[in-house]
């Protein structure tokens, strides 16, 4: 049988808009990266739903659904920066390993918690602040790993492709979690997450090393400080962190999710509106064939970032639920394509022997922005009300990021062949660092319990 005559056409609406699935087919790797993180990521997504409402069930208050966020923050900040520095030194998969172990420990604890006739509400902040810390020693050595089992060129279709598993558990994991959470209770969501931490185990237990780059060093206040005046030294790199901070902490709405389903009167869509996000983000993830030929990635992640502002505002004025969720929907896929070229940024400035400690001040951007958001949006909500708060943050978030955007040109101007963004950078621009066969990948996880 012969092809049709729209076939080509097809193909080259495939070619321009569908998934770059280049570093799928030449790292095994990275198939056993991308394999392990989806159902990872569900499981911590249904605990990142029940711990925000498990406070709101216990409290009634929106200032301690936002105070969660407080709880983890110092951890995250110390513990970003030193993962950093470890992530350079030690082997990352190991790191990777035990720091799942330990929110493995914490989860269950969590669930222990849930479990008993009176549950206790101080045992929630000290889990997350907690929780909050082992991630931060996690992440970065989950960040240093992808470059090293992925082609430079093909990054941005990796990370595409990565963020794609990734939302679908975040549209998974809430959906899932909130059925359990308004069925059962949090005990049992929190349970499932202990499964799924598990099952990561076992997957990161068949990997191999991924030893750190050459003539490393142990961690130490220099080595941080290194990484700290490397960033402070790349407007490109300063610009996305900026940037990425103000759209998080100015707009971001997911402490007051819970409030916002009763405004609605829809509190049984808990669920859909925490995964309207994720589902947005996929929807970009799975159509990112056209992000690998974009060149002006720092306009691309203003441009993206302020998107992002106006579609959470826009939630905040939605007068039903559907037409929230279709808000929240945009507004994921918005911050998927910040995140994209953001990550396209880090990946192609950031020299290997310094990508532990760089992904540690990055996590500071992408981890503690939503985790002041949650403090901001908390509180504000307190003094103004919940739909105030969101849509008051939305709008500010859009006002910060034109402002940085006009005080940051070589941000603004960056390109992967512009004077800023070397494009021989530090692996080649066809081959990973390492053999996809030989180098390593491990599974990632958002392991912080609430952000």
């Amino acid at each position: 049988m012969t092809a049709g005559p729209d076939a080509p056409r097809a193909r080259t609406w495939l070619r321009r808009f569908g998934a770059d699935t280049r570093a799928w087919h030449s790292s095994g790797e990275f198939r056993r990266l991308l394999s392990s993180r989806t159902v990872t990521q569900a499981g911590s997504m249904i605990t990142y739903v029940a711990v925000p409402y498990q406070v709101k069930v216990l409290t009634g208050s929106t200032l301690a659904v936002g105070a969660v966020g407080a709880a983890e923050l110092v951890p995250m900040i110390v513990c970003g920066l030193y993962g950093g520095a470890l992530a350079d030194a030690v082997d990352r998969r190991r790191l990777v390993l035990g720091s799942e172990i330990a929110l493995t420990v914490l989860t269950a604890l969590l669930a222990l918690n849930a479990t008993l006739p009176r549950p206790a509400l101080w045992p929630v902040y000290a889990l997350a602040g907690l929780a909050a810390a082992a991630a931060s020693l996690q992440e970065p050595a989950v960040d240093a790993i992808l470059p090293r089992v992925v082609a430079r060129d093909q990054l941005t279709g990796a990370l595409a492709l990565s963020s794609a598993c990734s939302a679908a558990g975040r549209i998974g994991g809430p959906a899932l979690g909130g059925l359990v959470l308004t069925t059962i209770g949090p005990g049992a969501a929190y349970w499932l997450d202990v499964a799924s931490y598990l099952a990561s185990l076992a997957a990161l237990a068949r990997m191999r090393p991924v030893p750190p780059p050459g003539g490393a060093t142990r961690p130490s206040v220099h080595g941080i400080l290194t990484g700290l005046r490397y960033a402070a030294a790349h407007q490109e790199l300063t610009g996305t962190y900026l940037v990425d901070i103000a759209a998080m902490v100015l707009a971001m709405p997911t402490a007051l999710l819970p409030f916002f389903a009763d405004t609605l009167h829809a509190p049984r869509y808990l669920g859909l509106l925490y995964a309207a996000e994720s589902l947005g983000a996929l929807a970009v993830s799975v159509t990112s064939g056209w992000t690998s030929r974009v060149t002006h990635h720092g306009r691309a992640v203003a441009y993206a970032a302020g998107g992002w502002g106006l579609c959470v505002a826009a939630a905040g004025l939605a007068g039903n639920v559907w037409l929230a969720l279709a808000c929240l929907v945009a507004a994921g896929a918005a911050d998927m394509l910040s995140g994209l070229f953001r990550s396209t940024i880090w990946n192609q400035v950031v020299p290997d022997e310094l990508r532990g400690r760089l992904a540690g001040i990055e996590l500071l951007s992408y981890a503690t922005g939503p985790v002041l958001g949650q403090v901001r949006a908390g509180g504000a909500a307190a003094v103004i009300g919940v739909r105030p708060a969101i849509v008051s943050g939305g709008l500010s978030c859009v006002l910060a990021v034109t402002a940085l955007a006009a005080r940051l040109p070589r941000f603004m101007s960056y390109r992967p062949d512009h004077p800023g963004g070397d494009p021989t950078g530090p692996t080649s621009p066809t081959k990973p660092a390492d053999p996809p066969d030989r180098a390593e990948g491990t599974g990632e996880r958002c392991g912080d319990l609430t952000a």
